[in-house]
């Protein structure tokens, strides 16, 4: 048997140092008023002696945690499923991470789970949340705010009635709609329809409200709803050429949606771009580029949208102001 050799002390740091423990305290927790000679004698020790602090003591000291919590409003099937979120969830990590805190997740299934997600935040455990893929109907704003803890959304949020303060960061979802629709009709296309997200979420919602501000009344025959994952997409497009066998083109409120319309539209024999033209939203590198052909889309830079949203709320990205990020078009060959 090996024998696990006694952690260092804070006592036996301020013994290596020369200085009291309460010195040490104030060094290792980050306070102010020790001069720079002994903070020096302080972190020479820490290093010699492999000090590490006790956290638990530490968040009594500092009433810091060091701990975010990222809560994400989707089961984990659609979580691990969607490369959306590992981007948004990857650019999280990497500006948590550079400030020395941890990513704690959390993701709900139902309405169980919203009441767990509440007690976790209101309970002490992190300093702040991170918050998106939020629903319309959603309890988590209101559990959030109970727990009063400080929170930055991703995507605008659609129940913000401006009696609270309410931090997000989003992309110009209309403006890209809008970008995209008129591509499509600067190509000649006259029948142009649209494959809506989940219409409980705000980004589908602005999408929609993009594609009818350049189509105007196109008709409700034009417009199919879908759910941002490759099969609503597919159901959808079938919907489409039952109702409009004429249509050329598609706008798909996210690339997984317009892969699963690409499949349809190959196995109804429709070609793509000639007979149709599809152009998809978000520019996700794993699917626009593998589809066949692959797929014209709307940048949104998702990872950045994640690392801004940790920087609000550590407080390393200036004021805490929301910010809405630019979208581009992408041209590739199916428009």
């Amino acid at each position: 048997m090996t024998e696990t050799a006694p952690r260092p002390t804070l006592e036996a740091v301020a013994e290596r140092a020369g200085v009291s423990r309460a010195t040490v305290s104030r060094v290792v927790n980050g306070g102010d008023g020790v001069r720079e000679p002994l903070v020096e004698r302080v972190r020479r020790a820490v290093e010699e002696l492999g000090y590490v602090p006790n956290q638990a003591a530490r968040s009594l000291v500092t009433r810091r945690h060091d701990a975010i919590a990222v809560v994400v409003a989707e089961p984990e099937t659609r979580v691990f499923a969607d490369p959306f979120f590992a981007r948004q969830l990857r650019g999280i990590s990497k500006e948590l991470t550079a400030h020395d805190n941890q990513l704690v997740l959390l993701l709900t299934e139902g309405r169980d789970d919203h009441a767990r997600v509440g007690r976790y935040l209101a309970g002490g455990h992190v300093d702040g949340a991170l918050v998106f893929s939020l629903h319309l109907d959603d309890p988590l704003p209101e559990l959030i705010q109970r727990a009063r803890i400080p929170t930055v959304f991703g995507g605008r949020p659609g129940w913000n009635d401006g009696s609270r303060d309410v931090v997000f960061v989003d992309s110009d979802n209309r403006g890209g709609a809008r970008d995209a629709v008129r591509h499509l009709v600067g190509l000649g296309r006259r029948r142009v329809a649209h494959i809506t997200g989940a219409l409980d979420q705000t980004s589908a919602v602005d999408r929609l409200e993009g594609f009818r501000d350049v189509m105007g009344d196109a008709g409700p025959g034009l417009v199919a709803e879908g759910d941002f994952t490759p099969g609503g997409g597919e159901r959808a497009m079938r919907e489409l050429l039952d109702r409009c066998p004429d249509v050329d083109a598609v706008f798909a409120a996210n690339d997984l949606m317009a892969s699963g319309a690409l499949r349809v539209l190959r196995e109804r024999g429709r070609r793509v771009p000639d007979d149709v033209a599809v152009i998809g939203f978000d520019d996700m590198l794993p699917v626009a580029e593998q589809t066949d052909p692959p797929l014209t889309t709307i940048r949104q830079d998702i990872e950045e949208m994640g690392r801004l949203m940790a920087r609000l709320l550590l407080g390393t990205g200036g004021a805490a102001s929301s910010v809405v990020l630019r979208t581009t078009l992408v041209r590739r060959a199916s428009a």
